[in-house]
């Protein structure tokens, strides 16, 4: 009698088993954002604790804090004025003597097709509220994993939402070489959000996406808890990379207007 194996998908071994912190490129220091870089500090403290090289991380944002940021966004009223991933990354490093930086550019390429320095990273994660955006970064990873140095792109986890539904998606760059298994179906090869979903992207393009003046206004185009329930189940997919060394979920589906959510499996 044939049984449908379960499909799986195997953590990259180097991720594991590390010899230094694995380098995480940030992208998006706002609603999403700065709580993601908040799970990253737990995980990396985690980490650390059993064992493992832990985790090295680069904050990507332009943005300045404004008063409307304060309340939904992991920012103080002393902070107003400075730049977002500045005020967010020192406050990681005094808080539990990381050494993470802040880059106060935006993650693209510039003019003449180059990246900025310090780009490179095992894993991307983005938390931006642009479609375009994203499109730039599945561009940049699908030229850049060589797969010959240690912080070659090997995920890239994206975070996505509306006022009261939102996504997480996990993608592989390139193939991810998969052990042998009776048990399992391995699966090499996530899909980037820009391949699977990319109509429905270019479609929700056409919504108002200027910036909030004020909270209240914010609050009229995001929920107040959509950000941080987005930020601990899609970290918690992160968690479970290193701690399972597998998956059989590449993301998830969340309505938090009904408390629903819908698993996606790897195949």
């Amino acid at each position: 009698m044939n049984t449908e194996k379960t499909k799986m998908h195997f953590t990259d071994p180097y991720l594991i088993s590390p010899t230094n912190p694995i380098a995480v490129n940030l992208i998006g220091a706002g609603g999403t954002g700065s709580k993601v870089l908040t799970a990253l500090m737990e995980m990396n403290h985690s980490l650390t604790a059993l064992g493992h090289a832990g985790l090295s991380v680069r904050l990507w944002d332009d943005d300045i804090i404004t008063n409307a940021n304060l309340g939904r966004q992991r920012f103080a009223p002393s902070e107003v004025g400075l730049y977002k991933s500045v005020a967010l990354i020192n406050r990681a490093n005094r808080f539990t003597g990381t050494n993470w930086k802040a880059e106060t550019v935006k993650f693209v390429k510039d003019s003449f097709g180059k990246l900025p320095s310090n780009a490179k990273a095992s894993i991307y994660i983005t938390c931006t509220d642009s479609v375009k955006s994203r499109f730039e970064i599945a561009d940049i990873l699908k030229y850049s994993n060589q797969r010959h140095h240690r912080d070659d792109p090997k995920y890239w986890m994206d975070f996505g939402n509306s006022q009261y539904t939102g996504q997480v998606i996990l993608a592989t760059v390139g193939e991810i070489p998969q052990p042998k298994s009776e048990k399992f179906e391995t699966v090499e090869r996530l899909p980037f959000l820009t391949e699977e979903f990319g109509e429905l992207l270019q479609e929700s393009e056409t919504k108002d996406d200027t910036p909030s003046c004020s909270l209240a206004e914010a609050l009229e185009k995001q929920d107040l808890f959509i950000n941080s329930a987005l930020a601990q189940m899609g970290c918690s997919l992160l968690w479970n990379l290193f701690r399972e060394g597998m998956t059989e979920n590449r993301g998830f589906f969340l309505n938090l207007k009904d408390f629903r959510s819908q698993p996606i499996g790897v195949g």
